[in-house]
């Protein structure tokens, strides 16, 4: 097991009725500024019952800004900034899904930035740059990214097309709010992004090779396999209140640090995945279920070994040669995700090999070129693995 220093000081309250304990954990003499999305918070009544918790606290000054886009926008979330400053915030508390808290993590640093530093910093340098942030907690609606009990955040830049990770210890949330009954309106397509993400997330840090970590392989495996007993479930019974409170843990517990910690960590996946988001508009659970399994075939030597504990832990593998177990488990990697109803291929997406050029050249441009556990995913291994996903 590698050495490892881990802390993560978020306060979890989960389970159904959950977001009424708002009261008890939101500053009563705080300036409130509640962030979300789209309409959805107000159509299914969440926004309602957070405007109500906070007017049970006694709260002398809540505030809105709605809009934040499914990937966040560094232009949409300085409106929020400038906000957060002219009405003197003080406390920030995200209602939604990942791109909402992780939009509101950049809220909280940039808010705390002096004049002449410039926000986008804060993703230029992955958020190296952060000194200070305001608190916040989180009320989530989507299980999927684990923003919910993390430091980081995907950002992205409409203007360029630049789409772009940042991480501070200084931006765990203080509390998250997590009622499985909030997601039971989230249409068949978010939930099944969301499994995927979670997924794949777990994959990052699981997927690359032994280091004795047995601890952290187990429970990374616990949730890959409660993930493929879920998730076709998750997907289609919209009130199964077990089902969607395993989902919820399992994306919270899938990149909160526990099965990180003391592991080497891939990501490849997600940095080629971001491109496709952002020059394509593709969601991005469904950019990872097209490049991972790519990412399987291309990498199966310098993954061989955790490759076969995979498909013996997980999908219960274990005849045939090594070639042919290997085969199997990323075909049953691939069809996990198409029986969710995500497709896995570019060509699904009307994408051909003329789409791989730009890919490479953004990935370029991002200095994404040793990327992998070892950092010997070069720009002609992406090439390879996006050839691969066609």
């Amino acid at each position: 097991m590698l050495n490892f220093d881990y802390q993560n000081p978020t306060r979890i309250v989960f389970g159904q009725g959950s977001t009424a304990k708002l009261a008890r954990m939101v500053p009563q003499r705080a300036r409130v500024l509640v962030l979300y999305g789209g309409g959805s918070v107000r159509s299914n009544g969440t926004l309602a019952d957070v405007l109500d918790a906070l007017k049970q606290n006694g709260q002398r000054y809540v505030a809105e800004f709605a809009g934040i886009e499914p990937n966040p926008t560094f232009e949409t979330l300085m409106k929020a900034v400038q906000q957060v400053r002219q009405e003197q915030i003080d406390f920030l508390l995200a209602v939604g899904g990942g791109s909402v808290i992780d939009g509101t993590k950049f809220v909280a640093a940039a808010a705390r930035l002096q004049d002449h530093e410039d926000p986008w910093s804060i993703l230029e340098t992955h958020g190296r740059v952060v000194q200070a942030a305001m608190p916040f907690g989180a009320v989530l609606t989507l299980p999927a990214t684990g923003s919910e009990m993390n430091a980081g955040g995907v950002v992205t830049r409409a203007a360029t097309q630049d789409k772009l990770s940042f991480s501070s210890r200084l931006l765990y949330p203080q509390f998250s709010v997590l009622d499985p009954v909030r997601t039971y309106s989230l249409p068949e397509r978010q939930v099944a992004n969301g499994v995927v993400d979670a997924f794949v997330h777990t994959m990052e840090q699981y997927l690359t090779y032994p280091v004795d970590a047995r601890v952290q392989d187990r429970w990374a495996e616990g949730i890959l396999r409660t993930l493929v007993e879920i998730g076709p479930d998750a997907v289609h019974k919209t009130d199964d209140y077990d089902t969607r409170a395993n989902l919820v843990w399992s994306a919270t517990m899938a990149l909160n640090g526990l099965i990180g910690a003391g592991v080497p960590q891939d990501w490849a996946t997600h940095m080629i995945g971001h491109e496709l988001t952002a020059l394509h508009g593709i969601d991005h659970g469904r950019t990872l279920a097209i490049v991972l399994p790519a990412v399987m075939q291309v990498r199966r030597e310098a993954k061989r070994a955790k490759l076969l504990q995979y498909a013996d832990r997980v999908w219960d593998i274990r005849e045939g040669s090594e070639e042919e177990r290997i085969d199997a488990a990323i075909a049953k990697t691939r069809a996990f995700f198409e029986s969710l109803g995500v497709p896995t291929r570019l060509a699904d997406y009307q994408l051909g090999a003329e789409a791989i050029d730009p890919i490479i050249a953004a990935l370029d441009k991002h200095e994404m070129t040793q990327l992998g556990e070892k950092q010997d995913i070069t720009l002609e291994i992406s090439r390879e693995i996006l050839q691969a996903a066609l």
